[in-house]
């Protein structure tokens, strides 16, 4: 098993040393091998996804929950996963380093390490602070090939100068390990394009979970290495089925039509059975 983790871990890299590929985010077992069947050639896990499968909003499931979830994720599949792992579980650096060890144990390609402290009177770490936590991470990392990846969450936050806090805290989080870089939130063409710059020649990833008019391949022209759809599959699921059940509370069974076939499931999952119960 450690070999495969080993050849997922080198396989995921070369994805991001050229072009520009999506790295979708399914929220569980069935989903990620979905996914796995359409031909995607890595998948991110989603910790808004997870959380609502739990019942529980984003932010609220707790570290080993998480981790679990991972796993599962991981196991699911022998594509490179990529861990959306929040902040770390932690506030010290000595408590991210830890976190990031036991995601690592689970085979994860690569994880990512958020700069926000879900605190809404101080919602980012001082940018010294976030920089340790960024290098424990790396620290923690050291020698296993796991990508590692910084989050500067200024889009997300309402920070009052998003681009340009985002740039001062990507180009640091470049300077101190990081191997991709993310700034999740912005919409618009030249702010993606200053983001792919300043960290150049380090690559981006960028997330599309909106209808921005924007395709893969326009993305790609802007230099973005990767895309990633956060929880936008996730509400995908929950737009379905919250508007059939809305119907279905109402007394209507119309929208019971537009369902995915029993027949083409039944054919996806088929022999799963076998593979994760036999020897």
């Amino acid at each position: 098993m450690a070999t495969d983790f080993a050849a997922r871990r080198e396989a995921f890299r070369k994805l991001h040393e050229s072009g520009c590929f999506v790295i979708p985010n399914p929220w569980d077992i069935g989903s990620a091998v979905y996914l796995k069947h359409l031909g995607f050639k890595a998948l991110a896990t989603t910790s808004a996804g997870f959380a609502f499968s739990r019942g529980k909003p984003d932010g609220a499931v707790t570290r080993d929950e998480m981790v679990a979830h991972i796993s599962e994720i991981v196991a699911a599949t022998d594509l490179p996963v990529n861990a959306d792992f929040e902040s770390g579980y932690a506030a010290s650096p000595a408590g991210v380093a830890e976190a990031v060890k036991m995601c690592e144990r689970t085979g994860v390609a690569g994880l990512s390490i958020e700069d926000s402290t879900r605190d809404p009177k101080k919602p980012l770490y001082e940018l010294p602070e976030a920089l340790e936590r960024v290098q424990a991470a790396r620290e923690a990392l050291k020698g296993t090939g796991t990508l590692l990846v910084a989050r500067a969450e200024c889009f997300l936050v309402g920070h009052a100068d998003p681009l340009k806090e985002s740039l001062r805290r990507l180009r640091a989080y470049a300077e101190a390990g990081a191997d991709l870089l993310y700034a999740p939130g912005p919409k618009d063409r030249e702010q993606i394009r200053e983001i792919v710059l300043a960290v150049a020649p380090k690559p981006v990833n960028v997330l599309m979970a909106w209808n921005l008019g924007l395709r893969v391949e326009d993305l790609a022209e802007l230099g973005v290495r990767r895309i990633s759809v956060g929880s936008g599959l996730a509400r995908a699921a929950w737009g379905g089925f919250i508007r059939t059940a809305e119907e279905l509370a109402k007394g209507s069974f119309e929208l019971f039509g537009d369902t995915a076939s029993m027949t083409d499931l039944n054919g996806l999952f088929r022999g799963r059975e076998t593979k994760t119960t036999g020897s």
